[in-house]
């Protein structure tokens, strides 16, 4: 029979998990563990559901699932502490990592370990791809979606205008079966006000960060596009990123983009905490801690408003193909994004020989903490 915790008791759960939340998706069974098995807030059905649902919307999984089986417990209240909780110890640590990186980066030792952890990363997002490739490349449509999502990224085609006419072209070509039903959550009532309220708070937040300082404004907002349109995990932000970051506004080049994907990937939480290593290079710890915000509220604000009405969007024929569109484009636009990547990394025989062991390691199943921590180790005694 599912419990009701207290907000604290969700708090402290999801930031004792949150220390230890390597590997992304890969940490959502951890969290059905602990929430079904041994807290018992929600029951295994429901719990599916909203993984299902976190797989559908925009954002990294892993944190919507926290927030999800807070919102489920709690309502609106438990999916905030529950988010936050599990997020926290990422953002700390990536502001550590950034303070650090900001004073030794042109360190012998240091610029080593990150010219071989580039390779790896390159490796990463190698992986990612064929990950993607192989759960959403189901028949030649959708193959050619996904090269003429590369090309046109290639072409320096804005990724959001990739992205909105893959999902047209994914309601016009395709023809997937609306999902069955699954159990219908049992979800904690909010009052609609209160989501209205969220949104105006937002609002008034962005509209403050505008007036008092636009460059601030600027990060806030590019990282809210980002995150509105990462349909897929947190790693669908990673084409996202180098097109806004690198090549739009040049903020950074991207090799350092890279270094920060890679501080990234040692500390727990999604690859999207890469946002906060951007903030603080930008604008120290008030531009981390704005760019954070940015890039993943957009996904907590669509969690608490769909959840309600998700077992009839998954019904919907339209809307499948739409989604199935927008993922195959995902694939062309990592495809690309790893090319260009792999063109910016000095590659030499050892650099090829971490990278390339990187990636059996990571086509193995082999953690992608451990992987860092190799690479890290390879690169500073042989780099």
């Amino acid at each position: 029979m599912p419990t009701n915790p207290s907000l604290t008791s969700l708090f402290l759960s999801f930031l004792k998990l949150g220390v230890t939340a390597f590997g992304g998706p890969a940490m959502v069974p951890y969290i059905g563990k602990m929430a079904v098995e041994q807290k018992m807030w929600l029951d295994k059905g429901t719990f599916l559901s909203g993984v299902a649902l976190c797989q559908t919307i925009p954002g990294a999984t892993a944190m919507q699932v926290s927030a999800y089986v807070g919102l489920t417990a709690r309502g609106l209240p438990g999916a905030a502490v529950s988010f936050v909780g599990f997020g926290f110890p990422a953002f700390l640590l990536m502001v550590v990592l950034s303070a650090v990186y900001t004073r030794t980066h042109t360190l012998p030792l240091v610029v080593s370990v990150f010219h071989g952890l580039q390779a790896a990363i390159v490796a990463m997002v190698a992986n990612a791809t064929v990950s993607f490739g192989k759960a959403s490349l189901e028949r030649w449509r959708d193959i050619i979606l996904a090269g003429v999502a590369a090309g046109m990224f290639g072409w320096g085609i804005n990724p959001v205008l990739v992205i909105l006419l893959s999902g047209v072209l994914g309601i016009a070509l395709f023809n997937r079966q609306s999902v069955a039903p699954m159990p219908a959550p049992v979800l904690k009532p909010h009052s609609p006000r209160t989501l209205f309220s969220l949104l105006i708070v937002s609002a008034i937040g962005f509209a403050l960060l505008f007036f008092i300082n636009r460059s601030l404004f600027d990060l806030g907002a590019l990282m809210f596009r980002i995150d509105l349109f990462a349909f897929g995990g947190g790693f669908a932000s990673v084409p996202l990123m180098f097109h806004e970051i690198v090549e739009v506004r040049s903020w950074m080049d991207a090799r350092t983009l890279l270094d920060g994907i890679a501080l990234g990937q040692i500390t727990p939480g999604p690859i999207v905490i890469t946002a906060t290593f951007i903030g603080y290079l930008l604008y120290g710890p008030v531009g981390a801690a704005v760019a954070t915000l940015g890039v993943f509220l957009p996904s907590f604000l669509i969690l608490v408003g769909v959840a309600p009405y998700f077992d009839r969007l998954r019904k919907a024929t339209l809307f499948n193909n739409a989604i199935g569109g927008i993922l195959c484009s995902f694939i062309g636009l990592l495809f690309t994004v790893t090319i260009r990547f792999a063109l910016n990394v000095a590659w030499d025989i050892p650099r090829l020989l971490v990278g390339g062991a990187a990636l059996v390691a990571l086509l193995l199943k082999v953690e992608t903490v451990w992987v860092v921590s190799a690479a890290t180790l390879i690169s500073a005694l042989a780099l």
